[in-house]
């Protein structure tokens, strides 16, 4: 049977990457689906979890032309971005985005029942997003406002304890220390420029990505900057690998050059390695609560990721691992944050 199933996927291989000539980058929607967690690293600690559900409009003239979205977008028509007129640079599109995530934080030792006051607060964050892209085949303008719960009401204690009930592990016994019930927000501005594509020989080719940005809100104010280098066959048109993060959503391709898109077939694969560096002003999973009194923790202004990982595109869909080695967070922390990524995108 094995061998069956092996013989029919190298038969069909052909029909299975072909791309599907009805969808173009001006009716293409891209849905990406984000699984994050430190299994991938042998630990349960820290930013331990991560889901994230996003959908990513086709490319528009205006805003207002994503009437599916409703009739609230047409608000921010005029308003966001700004910077493309004011330049002068002809033939941008448009794009919004909408996600759905969770985020999961505890400190290192699970099964104490006490607060930990030298280790970080257990927290969650429930929320959505709405992305407004600006783009070209080179250069990325996002703004983003994400709104949402911290505390008991983001459901962070019961999505745990299922998950490791259901897995046979021991579940988390310190949330009654997690922090308050509180409405949250954060915006978040981004901009990424592709900064040399090129083909070495054939379809192989590199690039660089660079990006820098800034938020500020409640669950976080921070600047950041940084960069990534893919290389590999058949490059995507896109603008690098997504995490869970503000201004991650960049999976959807820009180009009909992008092998989700391409008539010539739909197959692709990279490697790529990021850096990131964050001035971190406020971070609620750090420094508690903004209306009321709760856990807190000393923590570090300077924050830098290095990210490494593959990604490969067959037909429509684009499947990406990363694995992610944060600097210490907060004063204190005994190991550096380490975490897997998981990032399945479908292009229809």
């Amino acid at each position: 049977m094995k061998r069956l199933g092996i013989l029919f996927l190298l038969l069909n291989f052909p029909a299975i990457v072909a791309a599907n000539p009805s969808i173009t980058k001006d009716n293409a929607w891209t849905g990406t689906f984000f699984f994050e967690n430190d299994l991938f690293a042998g630990t349960d600690q820290n930013y331990t979890n991560g889901i994230k559900l996003s959908l990513a409009s086709p490319d528009l003239d205006q805003f207002k032309d994503a009437d599916k979205f409703g009739n609230w977008i047409n608000l921010w028509d005029n308003v966001i971005p700004f910077i493309y007129e004011a330049k002068g640079i002809k033939n941008a599109q448009k794009g919004i985005v909408v996600s759905l995530g969770q985020k999961i934080f505890t400190p290192q030792d699970i099964q104490q029942t006490a607060l930990i006051p030298d280790d970080r607060p257990y927290a969650g964050w429930l929320y959505a997003g709405t992305a407004f892209h600006t783009k070209t085949l080179n250069r990325l303008d996002s703004v983003e406002l994400q709104l949402g719960m911290i505390g008991p009401a983001s459901l962070a204690e019961d999505a745990q304890n299922f998950v490791h009930e259901l897995r046979g592990f021991a579940t988390a016994k310190g949330w009654d220390n997690q922090l308050n019930n509180e409405p949250a927000f954060a915006i978040i501005y981004e901009h990424k420029r592709r900064l040399r594509p090129k083909n070495f020989y054939d379809k192989w080719g590199f690039d660089v990505i660079g990006h820098g940005g800034f938020a500020l809100g409640t669950v976080y104010t921070y600047g950041n900057v940084g960069a990534e280098a893919r290389i590999g066959w058949n490059l995507p048109a896109d603008f690098g690998t997504s995490l869970i993060r503000p201004g991650g959503d960049t999976n959807a391709p820009v180009d009909s050059s992008d092998p989700r898109l391409s008539t010539q077939g739909g197959f692709s694969v990279h490697a790529f390695a990021a850096i990131t560096g964050r001035a971190v002003l406020r971070d609620i999973f750090l420094d508690g609560n903004t209306f009321s009194s709760s856990h807190s923790i000393k923590k570090k202004n300077l924050v830098g990721d290095l990210i490494v990982g593959a990604s490969a595109i067959i037909g429509d869909i684009k499947f990406s691992y990363a694995q992610v080695f944060r600097t210490r967070e907060f004063v204190g922390q005994a190991d550096s944050t380490n975490f897997g990524s998981i990032s399945v995108s479908w292009t229809f």
